[in-house]
């Protein structure tokens, strides 16, 4: 028998007057959503988890916002 092999479908056009999330806003998003979790997360493990998260997420935001200054 033949493999089945599924494509994408091409993506739909955003709507005219609809904004479009980018990147840095899903990071800006996510680094609001983890500073306001964090403080009730309980267990040490998911906490340290989080706070690298946090971290990495942060530095990349940074990074992001250095590098199109320097431009």
């Amino acid at each position: 028998m033949g493999q089945v092999i599924a494509f994408r479908r091409p993506p739909q056009p955003v709507p005219a007057g609809q904004p479009v999330l980018g990147l840095m806003s899903a990071v800006d998003f996510a680094l609001r959503d983890l500073a306001e979790i964090m403080p009730h997360i309980t267990l040490d493990s998911a906490r340290e988890q989080a706070e690298a998260c946090r971290a990495m997420l942060a530095e990349a935001f940074n990074a992001e916002i250095d590098a199109e200054l320097d431009h």
